[in-house]
């Protein structure tokens, strides 16, 4: 049965509203078997994407699927009059998010009632200026510099700093970001978004490394460079942080959580003899992973005894 109705299902498309489904001949009572057999699997009322396509998805990759079925359900079929905004747009830009839900976030014009679009969705209002809309992924969203905002307004720092950081690096505007801070003195939010200003390094290239370095800051250790070049006989190699002085890196080696990044055989070779080179000129190294940030006491007890040395 199984099979049959997948091969009924519509081709050329995974994503399905409810009479989108029954003007393709499933009436209530067949998309609720498709569901229990997991053919389907319901986004959101009214939203559903083909199994196969939602069981191959990321997590991250889900996310944005949770936006687009939301888009699907409502822009396809009305006037719409709200942009994505606050994670969602941070999302649809494609930034990086760390320990945040997959709630829909838009922004409207009027404040809708608390029932009008579904408990997944936050709507929330005010006025948006032409240069702080876009299209992303064919979607009206914040722009970066007003998601980046907009975002910081609502995270914790370590969540700030983690947008800011990756926001920085993919061209936000650090002056308007600036401007827009100041323009918001005594909002809920505006001191952990100028924190995450004032401690923002576009060189960090992860979620892990922008933590790594928040609790370095912390625990009031000497901050390291960040991204450091250093020539061995094997040629140029990148350190994700550096005290020159010392020698000493630190490398954090959680990066397959958020860039799909499995080390090949041939991959941990050539790493083992980049640090054999490196090694070779005095370099000493400290490996993390994304357990060691969590262990405060033991990360600064390891690191300061290295620095020592």
């Amino acid at each position: 049965m199984t099979r049959i109705t997948q091969r009924k299902l519509p081709e050329g498309m995974d994503l399905w509203r409810t009479e989108e489904l029954h003007a393709a001949g499933f009436n209530d009572r067949k998309i609720a078997a498709l569901v229990r057999s997991g053919v389907l699997v319901r986004l959101r009322r009214g939203c559903y994407i083909r199994g196969s396509t939602w069981e191959a998805q990321k997590p991250w990759i889900r996310s944005r699927q949770l936006i687009a079925a939301h888009a699907h359900g409502t822009l396809t079929t009305a006037a719409g009059g709200f942009v994505y905004s606050h994670t969602s747009a941070a999302r649809l830009h494609g930034l990086f998010l760390w320990d945040v839900d997959d709630r829909v976030h838009i922004n409207t014009v009027t404040t809708p009632s608390r029932t009008s679009h579904g408990v997944d969705v936050i709507p929330h209002t005010g006025a948006l200026s032409p240069l702080e809309v876009e299209t992303v992924q064919g979607m009206p969203c914040t722009s970066l510099e007003r998601t980046v905002v907009d975002c910081c307004l609502m995270l914790n720092f370590k969540q700030c700093l983690i947008v800011v950081d990756h926001a920085l690096r993919m061209g936000a505007n650090a002056l308007v970001l600036q401007d827009m801070c100041h323009s918001l003195g005594g909002r809920n939010g505006v001191i952990n978004l100028r924190r995450a200003l004032e401690n923002a390094d576009q060189k960090s290239e992860s979620p892990g490394e922008t933590l790594t370095r928040e609790l370095i800051l912390r625990l009031g250790i000497a901050m390291p460079e960040l991204q450091v070049e250093v020539t061995t006989k094997k040629g140029k190699h990148r350190l994700d942080f550096a005290w020159r002085a010392k020698r000493l890196a630190l490398e954090f080696d959680g990066k397959v959580k958020y860039f799909d990044y499995a080390p090949t055989d041939e991959v941990i070779y050539r790493e083992r003899q980049r640090e054999k080179a490196l090694m070779e000129l005095g370099w000493r190294f400290i490996r993390i992973t994304w357990q060691d940030l969590f262990r405060e006491h033991e990360f600064k007890v390891r690191l300061l005894r290295a620095l020592r040395e």
